[in-house]
């Protein structure tokens, strides 16, 4: 046997997309045609209790076709991209060596990034330099800070979300402390060792037809109870400051709860901010050039293309 014979590397098919284009269908109809698992890339999904909000697969799709990193954490318990690199790639070893086909499917780019190249660490935390951006955004409010941001560096604003104000006090501090944008210093970081080979496939279709498939899904949601669910979670004692709390969705329906809307503003204002996450998302994923992008109704394509980079099957 000649042992100088590198193994070969764990192949990923990534799915990538923005929200509401159908990533979940496309994943499980390819997983469960080819025997695979999926792995979400969902950074809400790991949350337990939130699951209309965060349009988590269903328990018949969960049991259709195996998922990982779907309900890990409590909302009030501390989940990241370190830890899902550690979790992902646990699980990826683990199906590799059965020699199922892993499917990552997703739409937080970061934690795609993160499992595929590492983390960009940049400088370290300036304490002062964080408690003087916080007390900024106490208060000036957030959105004063992320205006801040889009002046200073409007790269990395377009990729952030105007509500994450972890993300936005970090790129202002790496800003400050190294006078170079965020971004800049994540393109420029690359890695010797790739551990996976990937093939990546985007999701995309015409914008005025994925605005209406956003304004479908936030209709249906609410139809599914996705009111009741933030009751719920508030009842549970999860406290609406937390950060799951602030999210996408979640939020808007906390303000109508707390009688600071009607619920029509409140979806309305989800529909809103729903299409401008979804336009960041795709700037995000556009920049990588390595995405091969289809239209959501092209599945024979995508199906071909999948076996091509899968050629045990």
């Amino acid at each position: 046997m000649d042992m100088s014979r590198e193994e070969p590397k764990p192949r990923l098919i990534i799915i990538v997309g923005p929200t509401g284009i159908g990533k979940t269908d496309a994943a499980i109809r390819l997983a469960d045609e080819l025997g695979g698992e999926i792995i979400s890339t969902d950074s809400m999904q790991v949350y337990r209790y939130m699951d209309i909000g965060t349009a988590k697969p269903t328990l018949a799709e969960r049991t259709r076709v195996r998922h990982h990193l779907i309900d890990v954490v409590n909302p009030n318990e501390e989940f990241n991209a370190a830890m899902f690199v550690k979790e992902a790639g646990a699980i990826i070893g683990k199906l590799n060596c059965l020699q199922k086909p892993v499917f990552v499917v997703g739409g937080t780019g970061l934690y795609i990034r993160a499992l595929l190249g590492g983390l960009f660490e940049g400088p370290g935390a300036d304490p002062d330099l964080r408690e003087f951006y916080r007390q900024e955004a106490a208060r000036h409010g957030k959105r004063y800070l992320y205006e801040k941001l889009r002046v200073k560096d409007e790269k990395a604003a377009a990729l952030i979300d105007g509500n994450d104000i972890s993300r936005i006090i970090r790129a202002l501090e790496v800003l400050e402390l190294t006078g170079k944008s965020i971004v800049e210093q994540q393109k420029a970081h690359h890695f010797r060792d790739n551990l996976y080979e990937c093939l990546k496939i985007g999701l995309m279709t015409e914008r005025e037809q994925l605005y209406a498939r956003i304004e479908q899904r936030t209709e249906k949601m609410i139809e599914d109870g996705f009111t009741d669910e933030v009751r719920n979670l508030l009842a549970m004692g999860y406290d609406e400051t937390i950060k799951p709390m602030q999210s996408l969705g979640y939020k808007h329906i906390v303000g109508y709860l707390r009688g600071e809307y009607s619920l029509g503003e409140a979806v309305r204002t989800i529909k809103r901010d729903t299409r401008r996450y979804a336009k960041r998302q795709l700037t995000w994923f556009k920049a990588d050039k390595d995405v091969e992008w289809f239209s959501p109704r092209e599945t024979d394509a995508i199906r071909k293309r999948v076996r091509k980079a899968l050629p045990c099957l």
